[in-house]
């Protein structure tokens, strides 16, 4: 696998003093026999999966499980590749769109099917997710679909109308012109979405929007053009020279990972962009009133799609395979453990865990969009390999152009060479 044999090379420079002392916790759970669970998130989503945890713990005697936190999914692939080329891998690596860069590391399921995992109860497109090369590499942890989410309780206070939830992208400028006049001082009416940790999500919605997808697998290419990538760069150098987003300097200071790190949850920005998931850990956070609307153009085009969020898989030479088989199976399928773990980690896929019926006012919006939004999808676009490398690049592209440095002729020659570098690497 071509992100750890390289991550691998790197072993001795990465591995400080606070890393040894991690690897050396690992070490100790592992001859415990414990569970260890590795995953990124912040604020609730810890407090839930502790939750779970617990009531896991309470039903099954002797059984230990760790937690092993990341705050965003940067840090967590730092560590976890750290802690797989050091031999010291937690058993359940939470994964996101990457997984098949992690594919010859995570332990095929297929032997536990039907048996320690319940997958009659998973649904059929979910369980096709997760399966690679034939073999079933990752249990999905519940599906998402990328959204914008807006402060209501802020809209309603500047005395602006609340948005419509369906737009076409003229309408939606002329809304967050109008918002603007209305937004106090230092506020402004949308995050910059190419700062976000996950940009390459939203790059891939318009694409998938204007006509030119990122990657067919098939065909082992892309329809980006540098005049695509341009395209994509001036539409948001148009929102940064009028004020609709925050300019680079500011948005810089937000590094968007979770909510603890967003702008719209420290009162700076009215919408941003969320995949569903997300909503809960967000709303959390704050007790002003969070809503979804769609992407702009959603509904003429069917950009959107609905996606696994992350996925729970196993890496192949944990000592406690039929324990932790077990407990994925838990996390997944359990009714008590869904009402829990709610839409944080992705609305169920199991139809076991969905009976339990939406566990707040929050997951019922993250429901609601959903249904709204299933005529307004099709389905996902191949992923890019090199997932991780390629979204960390698009993201120095854009900051590039934001800040001045590079002209956005220049940055989509830089993304269509990106794409094609990361296909043909």
């Amino acid at each position: 696998m071509k992100r750890i044999l390289m991550i691998s090379t790197l072993v001795l420079s990465l591995v400080s003093a606070a890393f040894a002392a991690g690897n050396n916790d690992a070490a100790a759970a592992e001859n415990d026999g414990a569970i260890r669970w590795a995953y990124w998130g912040s604020g609730e989503r810890v407090e839930i999966s502790q939750e779970a945890i617990d009531l896991y713990q309470s039903r099954n005697a002797g059984v230990m499980v760790n937690p092993e936190v990341s705050g965003g999914a940067g840090d967590h692939f730092v560590k976890v590749d750290t802690q797989l080329a050091g031999g010291m891998g937690p058993d359940i690596i939470q994964m996101g769109g990457n997984i098949y860069d992690y594919a010859d590391v995570i332990l095929p399921l297929d032997a536990y099917a039907g048996t320690l995992l319940d997958v009659d109860a998973i649904d059929a497109s979910a369980i096709e997710s997760g399966t690679i090369n034939g073999e079933l590499k990752g249990v999905s942890t519940g599906v998402t679909m990328p959204a914008l989410v807006y402060n209501k309780t802020l809209i309603e206070k500047s005395g602006a109308t609340l948005p419509s939830f369906t737009m076409t992208y003229a309408e939606f400028r002329d809304y967050l012109a109008l918002l603007k006049t209305k937004l106090p001082e230092g506020v402004y009416p949308m995050q910059d979405i190419g700062v976000t940790s996950s940009s390459s999500t939203a790059f891939g919605y318009w694409t998938r929007y204007n006509g030119t997808p990122l990657y067919d697998g098939d065909s082992n290419s892309t329809a980006v053009t540098a005049a695509a990538g341009q395209k994509y760069l001036e539409l948001f150098k148009d929102y940064r020279d009028n004020g609709l987003v925050p300019p680079p300097d500011v948005a810089a200071g937000y590094a968007e990972s979770n909510a603890d790190t967003s702008a719209l949850i420290a009162g700076k920005a009215a919408i941003a962009f969320l995949f569903t998931n997300q909503l809960s850990g967000y709303q959390a956070a704050t007790t002003d009133e969070l809503d979804f609307i769609e992407f702009p153009g959603a509904e003429a085009t069917k950009a959107l799609w609905q996606a696994p969020s992350q996925f729970y898989t196993v890496n192949k030479d944990s000592k406690n395979i039929e324990e932790t088989v077990k407990f994925i199976n838990f996390l997944v399928n359990d009714p008590d453990a869904a009402k829990i773990l709610g839409s944080n980690r992705g609305a169920s896929a199991s139809a076991t865990a969905r009976a339990a019926g939406a566990g707040s006012a929050t997951d019922q919006k993250v429901f609601d969009y959903l249904e709204k939004t299933k005529n307004h999808a099709s389905m996902e676009t191949d992923h890019v390999p090199n997932d991780t490398e390629f979204n960390s690049t698009l993201f120095l592209i854009y900051q590039r152009v934001a800040f001045g440095q590079n002209t956005p002729a220049e940055g989509g020659k830089q993304i269509a060479d990106l794409i094609n570098r990361m296909i043909t690497k």
